[in-house]
Order: C-alpha cells, then sequence, then structure tokens
C-alpha cells in the first residue's frame, strides 16, 4: 500500500512563509516524480509545482515562480515547498502527488495525499 503524507500546512499572515512536506511510503520499485496541486474553495484543483526526482527539471505554475521553491529529499522519499512571500490568494489545500513505479521499465502511476490546509489571512 502506498501512502503519500503532507505536513506543514496552517494559518500564516500574508508576506509570510510555510514550509510544506510530502513523504512517500509504502511498497513501490521507485519514484519518477513529485509535484504539489491546489483547490481553492470554490475553484477548480490547478498545478502548483513539478520535480523529477533526480532534481534536475522543475516547473511551476506562473503564480508560484519566483516564491515558491520546490526540492526532494531521495534519502527520505520526500518533496518539499517552500512557499515565500505568501498572499490571501495562496489559500488553499495543497495536495502532494507522486508518481510512481512499480518495475523497472514499467509505467508510472500517480498517487495523491489527502492534503494539507493554508490559509493565508491577516
Amino acid at each position: 500500500q502506498v501512502q503519500l503524507v503532507e505536513s506543514g500546512g496552517g494559518l500564516v499572515q500574508p508576506g509570510g512563509s510555510l514550509r510544506l512536506s510530502c513523504a512517500a511510503s509504502g511498497r513501490f520499485f521507485s519514484i519518477y516524480s513529485m509535484g504539489w496541486y491546489r483547490q481553492a474553495p470554490g475553484k477548480e484543483r490547478e498545478f502548483v509545482a513539478h520535480i523529477t526526482w533526480s532534481g534536475d527539471t522543475t516547473r511551476y505554475a506562473d503564480s508560484a515562480k519566483g516564491r515558491f521553491t520546490i526540492s526532494i529529499d531521495n534519502a527520505k522519499n520526500t518533496v518539499y515547498l517552500q512557499m515565500n512571500s505568501l498572499k490571501p490568494e495562496d489559500t488553499a489545500v495543497y495536495y502532494c502527488t507522486g508518481d510512481l513505479l512499480f518495475s523497472s521499465g514499467g509505467g508510472h502511476f500517480r498517487y495523491w495525499g489527502q492534503g494539507t490546509q493554508v490559509t493565508v489571512s491577516s
């Protein structure tokens, strides 16, 4: 059974910072990539950031560029999202994704975490 468990959400004032973590555990062969999405109340889920497991390729939504940084710790099977200069419009539930492989040469399958709430408010 595979689990992705997020942590680090909370309440922060505008201009503040938060660091989200997501750890992957369970039975899988390797990790292809990991990422973050978010869903604000009344809105569709949207892409935030993505990173390959080698760490050499990252991708960000325009809303995240220059403020958010995605990184990985291969030894811990963990992806991080450092969020700086937070704005009220960043308020959302943040979901971690893991693209996992279950055999060498096989395809990868996407798993989702259960989400962590981030609220930016004064």
